[in-house]
């Protein structure tokens, strides 16, 4: 352990220079991938559909290579999965990551070289550690093991060649090199498991076995899994299951909701939490500093990325513009080029950039998660923190939430209409609700509008559900685990008139 120490702390500090460097040096290290990524992309046939043998511009680039979401490279993507090679990336590509972003019925299927695997997802996960050592030296964490909360993969075979699909975070798992597994904890078969409620049982069980000094995981199903080691150990908090747990990292959803859950499971001050951004798509971000709640935007990871202000994206030609070209406090849509053939791809994230030397940002939201039935804007980052805002007022905690609007019957007026699951409710609902509603004011000067007298938006309706509403409905749409999550934000009541019922039963 003291020599894997050793080496681990020499490639730490090797890495955190080179950090340093593509922080100093921004445009450089993003114009180099640019040219890498064109370069590979001329031997492939969507290279060939915008010869890129004749781009040696980021101009040629814009004007030639549309946006593209997923629809537009599914025909490719199809494709890849029925065998066909070098469509959208110069390599073999054998894995696809099952997109959960939503609950809806259609899946979508990323494609995963070995290139995006090593140089991005693993690097990602080797910076994460690096950044959190370097903020914490006195760090234990190489001395016990790592809980990982992965999904699960199946395996399809086409011609004769066996190409996988599930979870990215199954993919990661079933692709470590074999010395790191021995780092982990649960083991493989555990860690892959399809059922996903006996699988909770057999991690709680075989984990609390262990010395466990850091989680990595979705903050909903983590919650989820220390419940019930809480159950089969018999214990009150998890500091007395796993006394040196020291750090969580997480992702896929916004941890402001589920604090205070965490906090009652481990009350321990040295506990420490830090964000990552990692998707289906690409490794993206790292919280890099201890006592601010950015994510440092990663240069260096095989993608190129552009961005398009939220308020053009509807426009016929949206203007799209390098990272050289963002500003501060803007609204962005992310567009993003990678090592796994997807081109100018608009991931559906929305962020904005809290500096720009260097390249610092947050997550506020899916560019199809939002409300704006009146030009109210709310996004899913404004909706998160008026939640703690009212929680904290009304000494309340929240386990889980979706909205949607509810029209009157001319629809010339509306309101939120919310369904939030509460792990410690308010002793008045009412008052919560007007807690939240002067914080969402607060917090968006658009929504604070459209609330002016009740002209256009009227007070938010909010139900409080009954405890494992989201759960059920999750296990009804074949949803559990993995990294799926509740929908927080729509314009449309398709989910919240599906998560009603449980809420409220029809008679």
């Amino acid at each position: 352990m003291a020599i894997l120490n050793a080496v681990m702390s020499w490639l730490m500090r090797k890495r955190i220079h080179q950090i340093e460097l593509f922080m100093k040096y921004p445009y450089e290290v993003q114009d180099e991938w640019f040219r890498r990524l064109v370069q590979a992309g001329r031997a492939t046939e969507f290279g060939r559909q915008y010869d890129f043998k004749s781009i040696n511009t980021y101009h040629e680039f814009n004007e030639r290579v549309p946006v593209s979401d997923y629809e537009q490279l599914k025909p490719f993507i199809d494709r890849l999965r029925k065998g066909e090679q070098e469509l959208l990336w110069p390599e073999e590509i054998r894995w696809f990551a099952k997109s959960s972003g939503t609950t809806s019925s259609k899946s979508k299927f990323i494609p995963v070289s070995n290139a995006s695997l090593e140089e991005c997802h693993f690097k990602g996960g080797k910076d994460m550690i690096s950044l959190y050592v370097n903020n914490f030296p006195d760090s234990e964490v190489f001395d016990g093991k790592g809980l990982v909360m992965g999904g699960s993969h199946s395996i399809s075979e086409v011609s004769n060649t066996s190409y996988y699909d599930g979870d990215l975070s199954a993919i990661l798992i079933q692709n470590l090199p074999f010395w790191v597994q021995f780092l982990k904890t649960p083991n493989l078969n555990i860690a892959l498991m399809d059922e996903w409620e006996s699988k909770i049982e057999m991690m709680a069980a075989e984990t609390m076995q262990h010395d466990v000094t850091s989680i990595s995981g979705v903050p909903s199903w983590t919650i989820v899994l220390l419940r019930k080691i809480l159950e089969l150990s018999g214990k009150q908090h998890i500091s007395e299951v796993w006394p040196r747990l020291e750090v969580f990292f997480h992702g896929g959803v916004s941890l402001d909701p589920y604090t205070e859950q965490f906090k009652s499971l481990i009350p321990s001050a040295s506990m420490h939490y830090m964000e990552t951004y990692n998707a289906s798509e690409g490794f993206f971000g790292i919280q890099d500093l201890s006592d601010r709640k950015e994510l440092l935007l990663m240069l260096d990871y095989g993608i190129f990325y552009e961005f398009i202000a939220v308020e053009h994206l509807q426009d016929e030609y949206p203007k799209v513009i390098q990272l050289a070209e963002v500003e501060q406090g803007v609204n962005y849509a992310m567009v993003i080029t990678t090592n796994a053939g997807l081109w100018r791809y608009l991931i559906g994230d929305t962020v904005i950039f809290t500096s720009v030397n260097p390249y610092r940002l947050k997550i506020t939201g899916r560019t199809k998660s939002y409300i704006n039935t009146f030009g109210e804007e709310l996004m899913v980052d404004n909706a998160d923190r008026a939640l703690q805002i009212a929680c904290a007022k009304c000494h309340a905690v929240i386990t889980d939430y979706t909205a949607a609007p509810l029209f009157s019957d001319d629809r010339k007026t509306a309101a939120h209409e919310w369904v939030i699951e509460f792990e410690k409710a308010p002793d008045n609902l009412d008052f919560f609700g007007e807690a939240f509603d002067n914080a969402l004011k607060s917090l968006n000067s658009d929504y604070e509008a459209k609330r002016y007298h009740n002209m256009i938006l009227m007070p938010p309706v909010v139900h409080a559900a009954p405890n494992g509403t989201f759960y059920r409905w999750l296990k009804q749409k074949g949803r559990l685990g993995g990294q799926n999550k509740v929908p927080r934000l729509s314009n449309s009541r398709h989910i919240l008139e599906e998560i009603l019922p449980f809420v409220k039963p029809i008679h």
